[in-house]
């Protein structure tokens, strides 16, 4: 239960199906003072207990705050300042999802004898006709959350509930109001939960102890446009901030961490038909066959572009679009559809 919306009313949803629901809440805040978990809110702050709390009161269930700060630190905050530094730009989300929530909660919430843990998270899981199970697109397409779960195992998903992908928003705000619930109009959390005023570059320095040096903006054949603050301020498609005075509208093409280069060229040259991906995980299906149809999604917000998939080594797939599609970026996950379910995804390496 993060003290949100969603999760609250998916603890009432799975009370009322007759389960025996017990709310817990993460901590995995890295700091012990009061005033700083109050000061960063979302999903991470004290605030967030506190909400939690008065929810699992009204709905009259036994609640737990578990600490997972370790597990965060090293899986989610490492990996996140680790992956900016090689000029990658990562998804701690799907980090959070696959080893915090999914294999530290779940682990516990198993050793204390639950049989399932559940989430408030937009989506569906279903058990298909090969024996494989699956995540499935929610009813609510804007909301729909997919893209950040398709990294779980299949035990996982076998050990998962998440009832609130069956319903609209808007509907989920109308029960959490016909219940009286406090947080029922509570505004959704956008932000990366551990860096809450979005400063990435100057998170990571402060606390990877590593200065990021600047360095120079090249072309695609090498000439020097002018100078960068730091190669963890940019991200692949990126136009704001650059300050190049080149006459017409430029976008980051690619970082280069062995040179400490950034690479800009103009709009037309941030398209691309195809990627290459690794760390492959498959879901609603054991493997991909040769050019396996499927629409793919290169981040959260993208609407997804057909495609078709091939294996071309042990960890490693290609991806061939039907059309270009803009700013693939090295570090961000790539999720293949086919139809409403997750068939698998990878990280895009280039």
């Amino acid at each position: 239960m993060s003290g949100g919306v969603d999760s609250s009313v998916a603890a009432y949803l799975l009370k009322q199906q007759g389960y025996d629901v017990i709310g817990v809440t993460m901590q995995i805040w890295q700091q012990e003072d009061n005033q700083t978990m109050e000061e960063n809110g979302g999903c991470c702050g004290l605030s967030a207990v506190e909400d939690a709390r008065r929810v699992a009161q009204m709905l009259d269930i036994p609640y737990y705050v578990m600490n997972f700060r370790r597990e965060f630190d090293e899986k989610v905050i490492q990996y996140f300042m680790k992956e900016y530094l090689e000029g990658r730009t990562p998804n701690p989300c799907i980090a959070c999802n696959r080893y915090v929530k999914w294999e530290s909660l779940l682990q516990r919430s198993l050793e204390i004898g639950a049989d399932y843990i559940a989430t408030g998270h937009y989506a569906r899981i279903d058990l298909l006709p090969n024996g494989r199970y699956a995540i499935r697109q929610s009813v609510t397409a804007h909301k729909d959350q997919t893209y950040a779960l398709y990294n779980l195992t299949q035990e996982q998903l076998s050990r998962t509930l998440m009832p609130v992908g069956n319903y609209e928003k808007t509907q989920i705000r109308e029960i959490a109001d016909s219940l009286g619930l406090y947080v029922a109009h509570k505004p959704d959390s956008m932000e990366i939960c551990f860096v809450p005023d979005q400063d990435y570059a100057r998170f990571i320095e402060e606390n990877s102890g590593k200065k990021v040096p600047e360095g120079n903006f090249v072309t695609a054949d090498g000439r020097v446009v002018g100078r960068h603050r730091g190669i963890t301020h940019y991200t692949v498609g990126q136009r704001k901030g650059l300050n190049l005075s080149m006459g017409h509208p430029v976008f980051v093409l690619e970082i280069r961490p062995e040179t400490n280069e950034v690479v800009v060229g103009d709009g037309s040259e941030v398209f691309t038909d195809r990627l290459i991906c690794d760390r492959l995980n498959f879901m609603s299906v054991p493997d991909f066959v040769d050019d396996f149809p499927v629409v793919a999604k290169i981040r959260y917000n993208h609407s997804g572009t057909k495609a078709r998939v091939r294996r071309i080594g042990e960890d490693l797939a290609e991806v061939v679009f039907e059309e270009p599609v803009r700013a693939v970026t090295p570090g961000q996950a790539v999720v293949f559809y086919d139809g409403e379910y997750v068939a698998g995804g990878g990280t895009i390496i280039r």
